[in-house]
C-alpha cells in the first residue's frame, strides 16, 4: 500500500505557516514533557494536582486557599478537593485565620514537609534530565521565550 504524505506548508502564507509550525512544535514538545514529568510524580504517588499544592506550599509556605488556586491556575472547588486528599492523607492543614474568619490558610503538616523534600528533589533532578537535550544557553532561550508569549498572550 502506498502511504500518501500531504504537503502542509505554504498553505496558508508564509506567517500563517511559521506560526503554525511553532505552535506544533511547542504543543508536541510540552505534551512530551508533561507526559515524562506526570510519570514521574504518579511514582510518588501522587496526582499532578496534589503534587503542584505541595510544591507550591513547599517553596511559598502558608498560603489561603483562594492564592494557592490562582498559582496552582485551578478553579476553588478542585483546589479544594485537592486539598481534602491531601488533608486527608495528613499532608496538609487548614489554619483558620485570626483576623478575617473566611480566609483559610493552607499549610504542610509535618509529615507533608517530609514527603515535599524528599520527592521535589527527585522530580527536579528528572526535570534536569529531560531538559538536557538543551545546553544552558538553549534552556534559557527557551524560558525567556515561553515567558514573553505567555505574558503577551495573557493580555489577549
Amino acid at each position: 500500500m502506498k502511504h500518501i504524505t500531504l504537503k502542509t506548508t505554504e498553505q496558508y502564507g508564509k506567517k500563517a505557516d511559521r506560526a503554525l509550525s511553532m505552535w506544533v512544535k511547542l504543543a508536541r514538545a510540552s505534551a512530551t514533557l508533561g507526559k515524562l514529568s506526570r510519570e514521574n510524580i504518579e511514582s510518588f504517588g501522587l496526582t499532578e494536582p496534589q503534587f503542584g499544592v505541595l510544591e507550591v506550599l513547599g517553596h511559598l509556605g502558608p498560603i489561603t486557599l483562594g492564592q494557592l488556586g490562582k498559582k496552582r491556575l485551578v478553579s476553588g472547588g478542585n483546589i479544594t478537593c485537592v486539598v481534602d486528599n491531601l488533608e486527608k492523607e495528613g499532608l496538609v492543614e487548614r489554619i483558620h485565620s485570626l483576623e478575617d474568619r473566611r480566609a483559610i490558610q493552607v499549610s504542610l503538616t509535618e509529615k507533608g514537609r517530609e514527603l515535599f523534600i524528599r520527592i521535589f528533589v527527585q522530580h527536579a533532578e528528572c526535570i534536569t534530565r529531560l531538559a538536557s537535550v538543551l545546553n544552558e544557553t538553549e534552556q534559557e532561550q527557551l524560558g525567556y521565550l515561553c515567558k514573553k508569549l505567555g505574558i503577551a498572550l495573557q493580555q489577549e
